[in-house]
């Protein structure tokens, strides 16, 4: 279980926020996300209709229905299996670093959504730098004798001992 990041807990929820344009209710992260209603707002903010029922309140299984649609929603929007949270990391607070990892997670696969434009999460995605290169450009290397092939001043490896040698101590 990796340790928990509390700055990046912080960054989230800010982002959280940001994205929804409201305020979160004040508590710790994990009670903030436990329910999961949070979190499908959060996706239907990113991408609308994502999540169509959002129970609000009920038994706590009801509530955990919340955190798989939400985990249903990112996965269809590109979020890798791996970097998905388990139910039971968030729900029984068994892996709450792993939740932090999944939402950053979401925030990266936003950048390569062109339909949103919202606030970001984590560091900017390199845009692509495909490189179109001549057969002139790619064969020039090839007359270019490498400075270290079969060059080595005298040195030997005469030194180092070979095979089949007794180490004497």
């Amino acid at each position: 279980m990796a340790p928990r990041n509390k700055e990046q807990e912080a960054e989230v929820l800010q982002w959280i926020e940001d994205v929804l344009g409201e305020k979160l209710p004040p508590g710790n992260y994990e009670d903030i996300l436990k329910d999961g209603v949070v979190l499908c707002k959060l996706i239907n903010k990113i991408s609308p209709n994502s999540v169509k029922k959002i129970q609000t309140k009920g038994t706590n299984f009801q509530l955990m229905e919340n955190i798989q649609r939400f985990q249903q929603a990112i996965r269809k929007y590109g979020v890798p299996d791996e970097e998905i949270f388990q139910t039971a990391d968030l729900f029984e607070r068994r892996n709450i670093a792993q939740v932090t990892l999944c939402l950053y997670a979401l925030g990266r696969i936003t950048q390569k959504h062109p339909e949103y434009n919202g606030p970001r999460l984590g560091p900017k995605m390199a845009d692509e730098n495909k490189r179109e290169f001549t057969e002139e450009q790619l064969r020039a290397h090839e007359a270019e004798l490498s400075l270290q092939m079969g060059f080595n001043k005298g040195a030997s490896q005469a030194g180092h001992g070979g095979f089949g040698n007794t180490r004497h101590m």
